[in-house]
């Protein structure tokens, strides 16, 4: 038995090298694919289009034969780690092993057995748990802890309010399909450094490095000088509702999983995306954006005092290109001097240049030309002309504007762990049972100067997007009123502390409008409690005494405190 596992192990990690070899020639198919789009464009007589037509015959053929290839290996790298994991299931003398090392020793199959299957290359119309195999979904909806995942899943059917205690932990097989699977949805987790840690985490990254010092065979060695910068990372939540149709929830284990490894892996990946160029930072609980950190005129407050040397890029790295007038060689000649702005020590790797769908096809006309018998040729095959660098299409981009720069320069933290809840927001006529997804994660451009906002109309780049609104831990107030009283300063609600220096009525009304209606408000004075709208008699001793108004919003407390006071006798 044990001689036969051995020989299965082998088995599986030649072919896993097989497997690797055939995946590191995706690039090449890539690359001849974008070759083929510009032959295609620029193909004007009959010969050349037969030409043409050849090689995409020829690489179609060819690239069919490399994914079945893949699959291939990748099924029977399937069926030898089932077999393997059976085999020592049953093996006797493995069953001696404490248990725990039995446990983390499946959990590795499980997860060798789930990155074998290309997620990240399934077209869109396929969802990622289906594309593996029968027996591994089987499997997978088979373990205590996925099973009882799903009857709890199916117990908040039809629930109209949130259950105590009803925070579920994703497992773990989940999590790996969750994580690779979300890539399909992001455009930008593909650019970026994306490192998977625990609670806060300072992430050490090289500060100046300096050059190798050259001499002789036999000479001594020449000490260097290296600085070492940190940055810190924290755990924002990104939370959203899942709506799961209730029909789905009485369906099948594996239905349901799989509907849940797509939308929670579409709503992350969709958010992530937006984060990484506008998200706001620490003070919004959120990553820090690419174009928010460009257009930082002056080192936000705490800024640590280890981290990489602050620098203001607000001119520099944020550029307005007059696109609408000139010669589009003067349009390019602009736009790569701009691009030239990224040049940093530490650039490196392949660019990336996000955009919408109408400022992608505004570059496309600025490469128009026309062939002798006057038809249009252009290019722009996904591929950013004389700068390089790939071209992503981001809707929530404004028009004309266009970030890019070295994505391996963003460092982007995923904390372990994922959960989902059961949420208020009930779709009881749509027959639906909305869940929230909850992940925790930050981010920030570590070497900020290796990106740039560009906008091509000759305007100013948006620096600030819209997020939706956290409504759920929203506790402000919008408006306080102390019956005919004058706060100071003015009421706004983003201030927290005020005072009425002389009251000038005996008593007065107070009443406190929360920005939330489900929001719980809470006012007292001196200790004592008021209900909103009620009357205070205001204690005449010339001395200041507190009006607090607390506010509480899920997760979220804050308190609005008026110091009063009375004149003796007034």
């Amino acid at each position: 038995m044990a001689l036969k596992a051995m020989m299965l192990r082998r088995s599986i990690d030649r072919k896993k090298t097989e497997l690797d070899a055939l995946r590191e020639k995706d690039a090449e198919f890539s690359t001849r694919e974008a070759e083929l789009e510009t032959a295609i464009s620029e193909a004007e007589t009959d010969e050349q289009q037969q030409a043409v037509t050849e090689e995409v015959e020829k690489y179609e053929a060819e690239k069919k034969e490399h994914e079945d290839a893949k699959n291939a290996l990748s099924s029977e790298i399937d069926g030898l780690e089932a077999e393997l994991a059976e085999m020592e299931k049953d093996d006797p003398k493995r069953s001696d092993l404490p248990q725990g090392t039995r446990k983390k020793e499946r959990t590795e199959v499980h997860h060798m057995m789930t990155v074998t299957t290309d997620i990240r290359s399934l077209p869109m119309g396929r969802r990622a748990f289906d594309a593996l195999s029968m027996e591994r979904r089987q499997e997978i909806v088979q373990q205590p802890d996925v099973k009882e995942f799903l009857a709890r899943m199916r117990s908040f059917k039809g629930q109209a309010r949130d259950i105590t205690g009803a925070e579920l932990t994703i497992p773990i097989v989940f999590l790996d399909l969750i994580s690779e699977n979300m890539y399909r949805y992001s455009k930008l987790l593909n650019r970026v450094r994306v490192r998977n840690v625990r609670g806060e985490a300072r992430q050490t990254i090289a500060g100046t490095v300096p050059e190798a010092i050259w001499t002789e065979m036999c000479g001594a060695i020449n000490e260097l000088t290296f600085s070492f910068n940190q940055v810190v990372l924290d755990g924002y939540k990104v939370a959203g509702l899942v709506v799961i149709c209730n029909s789905m929830l009485e369906d099948s284990d594996i239905e349901l999983a799989s509907a849940l490894v797509e939308t929670l892996s579409e709503s992350r990946g969709l958010a992530m995306d937006k984060a990484i160029l506008y998200g706001k930072g620490a003070a919004s609980h959120m990553p820090l954006g690419i174009v928010t950190r460009l257009a930082q005129s002056s080192a936000p407050e705490g800024y640590p005092a280890n981290a990489p040397a602050w620098v203001d890029l607000s001119d520099s790295n944020i550029i307005t290109i007059n696109g609408t007038t000139g010669t589009i060689q003067e349009f390019w000649t602009a736009f790569m001097a701009a691009a030239a702005n990224t040049t940093t020590l530490y650039s490196r790797g392949r660019m990336f240049w996000a955009m919408n769908s109408r400022t992608y096809w505004t570059l496309r006309s600025k490469l128009i030309q026309f062939n002798y018998e006057g038809y249009p040729v252009t290019n722009l095959p996904g591929v950013m002309p004389f700068v390089d660098g790939d071209v992503d299409i981001l809707e929530f981009i404004p028009d004309g504007d266009i970030i890019g720069g070295y994505g391996d320069l963003y460092l982007l933290a995923l904390r372990s762990g994922m959960v989902i809840e059961s949420s208020r927001e009930v779709q009881f006529i749509q027959d639906n049972t909305v869940f929230r997804g909850k992940q925790r994660a930050d981010g920030m451009p570590v070497v900020p100067g290796a990106f740039v906002a560009i906008n091509i109309n000759n305007a100013s780049p948006t620096t600030a997007m819209d997020f939706p609104a956290d409504t759920a831990n929203d506790a402000q107030l919008t408006a306080l009123s102390v019956g005919t009283e004058s706060l100071s300063p003015s009421f706004s609600s983003t201030t927290y502390s005020y005072t009425i220096a002389a009251a000038a009525n005996a008593s007065d009304k107070i009443e406190a409008t929360a920005s939330q209606a489900g929001a719980k408000i809470a006012i007292a004075y001196n200790g004592a409690n008021v209900r909103n709208g009620g009357t205070v008699t205001w204690t005449a001793d010339s001395k200041v005494y507190p009006l607090t108004v607390t506010v509480t919003q899920g997760n979220k407390t804050r308190v609005y405190t008026v110091n009063v006071t009375k004149a003796a006798g007034g």
